[in-house]
């Protein structure tokens, strides 16, 4: 008699292997292996990529057409932004988030968008009732004859419902929590996400429907379950933002159809989340000068945001001082720091250090450098900056102020919100009348305009 092959799975991220292991390899998670019985091995064969029912052929790339995108708007700005222009039919988005960041209330909005502009919906809810799901709608103003609600896991009654009705987009609230029937796994563990993900990806592309799913994520912020989730979609949306605060941001992690560098900025009203109107002003103050404040203009995509980062700057008590950073990396603040003790004689090797970044953004650039560098000084030595100012410049290791890309529109953001200077590496090269550009390209220099 054959021996019946056996196989492992991780529970975290996939990772298969012949024998159980107490220690991922892949992910380093503890005591996730789990046993696949032979009908749940087969069904991995059948849904691998590798195999394919239509095989073709290699051809030459001059050969290959091109494929025409049709896209239609979500009705919100902030989002058709961040999917780069639209939803693509056919296409499938996958939207993580802490709880109560807002994924089922934004996707619950647009679904009434999208229905009142005579496109048929179903919302799928495998953790909430209809008239759950009916109270928020009437708050959102989302009612609808063509938005249909089905509170159902199971994969096989969501499909009927698709076959009765020619639905142009399905939304699926959420992903862990739909059961197929075909395994026995339960539901959430990698290889259930992985056969539902695999059959509506596949009824998404064959049918032409744009499918939206919710992922819930982990403590260490990532979608629960395999990352294999992530590289089966087309489009992976995160929601940014504390859920106590107005301001969510929603930044793409993977496009296939548009950039993933830009960013939809929401605000959490009585009727949902609206695309938040005026940004420019949601991230900065313009009240009294105070010592600690200084302000920069960071790229988010193509779009300029004006930011206040402050600085709090204390004898320490302890032999190592405490380093903490809100929104900015904490190595490249070490980084500044070690440089200010170097080319100022600063001695911050006897005092905390702490940075923050109003509004609860996170800085993916080094633009803010020398506003970092300027409110640092400015606590250090209590002297408030002018709320006129605004600090753009990347700083080296050798302390010299590097260029920054887009400078001039990061100005003309600058000038719109009515700032009348600006600290460049180098001056712009369209001129700007009503804001004056102060040159410098070293650090020290930087304590003498101050």
């Amino acid at each position: 008699m054959a021996k019946s092959k056996t196989l492992f799975e991780c529970q975290a991220c996939g990772h298969q292997s012949s024998k159980w292991l107490g220690k991922c390899p892949n992910c380093g998670a503890w005591d996730q292996f789990m046993e696949l019985n032979s009908k749940q091995i087969e069904i991995l064969k059948e849904i691998s990529p590798q195999k394919k029912k239509n095989y073709v052929g290699a051809l030459p790339i001059t050969k290959i057409e091109q494929e025409k995108i049709q896209r239609y708007s979500t009705e919100d700005e902030e989002l058709d932004l961040v999917l780069g222009g639209g939803i693509v039919t056919g296409s499938m988005i996958l939207v993580g988030g802490s709880p109560g960041v807002g994924k089922s209330t934004l996707l619950l909005k647009i679904a009434g968008n999208l229905a009142q502009k005579d496109k048929k919906i179903l919302y799928v809810s495998a953790e909430e009732s209809a008239s759950q799901i009916k109270l928020r709608s009437d708050r959102l103003e989302s009612n609808s004859d063509n938005l249909y609600l089905l509170s159902e896991i199971r994969l096989d009654i969501i499909f009927d419902e698709l076959n009765k009705h020619n639905f142009e987009v399905l939304i699926v609230d959420s992903i862990q929590t739909v059961y197929s029937q075909n395994l026995t796994a339960a539901p959430g563990s990698v290889s259930q996400v992985r056969e539902i993900t695999f059959e509506l990806m596949r009824y998404a592309k064959e049918n032409g429907v744009a499918i939206f799913i919710i992922g819930h994520i982990t403590k260490e912020g990532s979608i629960a379950g395999p990352r294999v989730l992530e590289h089966m979609v087309d489009t992976v949306l995160y929601f940014e933002g504390d859920s106590s605060r107005e301001l969510r941001l929603l930044r793409g992690f993977k496009n296939r159809f548009g950039s993933t560098s830009e960013v939809g900025i929401f605000e959490m009203t009585k009727k949902g989340l609206m695309s938040a109107k005026d940004v420019s002003k949601k991230f900065f103050t313009r009240g009294k000068a105070q010592s600690g404040s200084a302000t920069t203009v960071v790229m988010e995509g193509s779009r300029p945001i004006i930011l206040e980062v402050q600085a709090l700057v204390s004898e320490s008590g302890y032999p190592n001082p405490k380093r903490s950073a809100t929104g900015y990396e904490l190595n490249r603040l070490t980084m500044l720091l070690a440089l200010l003790e170097r080319k100022l004689d600063l001695p911050f090797n006897q005092y905390d250090v702490f940075i923050n970044i109003a509004g609860g953004i996170k800085i993916n650039e080094t633009a803010a450098d020398l506003a970092i560098i300027a409110a640092i000084i400015s606590s250090y030595r209590d002297r408030p900056i002018s709320k006129d100012t605004v600090f753009l410049g990347e700083v080296s290791l050798i302390g010299d102020i590097r260029d920054v890309f887009s400078l001039d529109v990061r100005l003309k953001e600058a000038k719109s919100q009515h700032f009348k200077k600006a600290i460049v590496p180098t001056l712009p090269l369209e001129e700007l009348n009503s804001i004056k550009c102060y040159a410098i390209d070293e650090v020290p220099k930087l304590i003498e305009w101050m």
